[in-house]
């Protein structure tokens, strides 16, 4: 991410439509945006990005003729997150908010907690939006949370709080 940073750092503007293209798994090859198959428009992504369309223009353009980015986006994919839908599904949601996120084995910490408990873990992602510091751990699982469970995840080594959705 550091890196996708810096090849755009004198272009805040194109760094802001690339960051978003990230956040959705938006690929882009030969200067298309596309979600999956499906072909996304200047506008849309504009709108999206509160920018002009000609910012997102230029910066597909630009992600398409700079090597190093254009290795990164040629290789991004969406990807499903079920923890807005966690409760319609009888699920629980839970976000994980580190003290560091560098710290390793907090998602092995976390789902030994969970392994346990007898919990049925459906989905685990790693929200990182290209800054370590704000990187949370998402988890839904099968059911409702316990308290002591909760209790137990807010114990693990370096989780700073445990919310529920």
């Amino acid at each position: 991410m550091d890196q996708i940073a810096s090849l755009l750092k004198r272009y805040p503007s194109q760094r802001k439509v690339a960051l978003k293209l990230l956040e959705y798994g938006i690929r882009v090859s030969d200067g298309v945006a596309y979600c999956g198959d499906i072909e996304q428009t200047d506008a849309g992504i504009a709108r999206a990005c509160e920018v002009d369309r000609r910012v997102v223009r230029t910066t597909l353009e630009h992600i398409s003729a700079t090597p190093e980015l254009e290795r990164i986006f040629s290789k991004l994919r969406p990807m499903l997150s079920m923890i807005e839908m966690a409760k319609e599904i009888n699920c629980s949601a839970i976000v994980i908010i580190p003290t560091d996120a560098r710290i390793p084995g907090i998602i092995a910490d976390v789902t030994t907690v969970l392994y346990n408990s007898g919990i049925t873990l459906r989905q685990a992602t790693v929200k990182d939006g290209g800054e370590r510091e704000t990187s949370t751990l998402q988890i839904v699982v099968d059911g409702q949370l316990q308290d002591n469970v909760i209790m137990l995840l807010k114990s693990c080594r370096g989780v700073d709080s445990v919310l529920i959705k």
